[in-house]
């Protein structure tokens, strides 16, 4: 048929674009003379037609770009996006809020807080209104919940053993 349609089958067959099929100059007329698929399977067992090999992005910058970053270089003020806070990472808001949620369970279970109150603060918690939870344990004192800081510590020991 024609070097085109050798070229789009063997694309095809090949499972790569048309720009990366080569035909060896001596088998052309090969090439040219293929009316079938089969024609041009043959063709590409024998190597008379080959797709070039696929190009990979080259990752040695980047590797060396990481290398560099590990090492502190590249973190600059003119480099980042953002806020202090939100470049600390997610891992951190979730770590204070599952200690300070464990905390306003434990203190449901030992019936300081009743379930209205506890859903309230549950809430506060989820919107990120407590820095820490000392400023949950201040918060709590302020709406009315008496809690000793020996009572603290049994909470904080207990809940550390349990999440070993």
């Amino acid at each position: 048929m024609s070097i085109q349609f050798a070229k789009r089958a063997a694309a095809q067959i090949l499972k790569r674009g048309r720009s990366a099929i080569r035909i060896l100059p001596g088998n052309v007329s090969d090439a040219e003379k293929a009316l079938t698929k089969d024609d041009i399977r043959r063709l590409i067992e024998k190597g008379s037609i080959y797709a070039v090999k696929e190009k990979h992005n080259a990752s040695a910058r980047s590797k060396m770009l990481k290398k560099a970053r590990e090492s502190g270089r590249r973190r600059g003020i003119g480099r980042r996006r953002g806020t202090d806070k939100a470049r600390v990472g997610s891992g951190v808001w979730e770590k204070k809020v599952r200690s300070q949620r464990r905390l306003l369970k434990e203190l449901k279970l030992m019936k300081k807080v009743d379930n209205k109150t506890f859903n309230e603060f549950y809430k506060h918690v989820k919107g990120n209104q407590y820095a820490t939870k000392a400023n949950l344990l201040l918060q709590l004192r302020e709406h009315g919940v008496s809690i000793t800081e020996e009572e603290v510590k049994a909470i904080n020991n207990k809940v550390s053993l349990e999440y070993k």
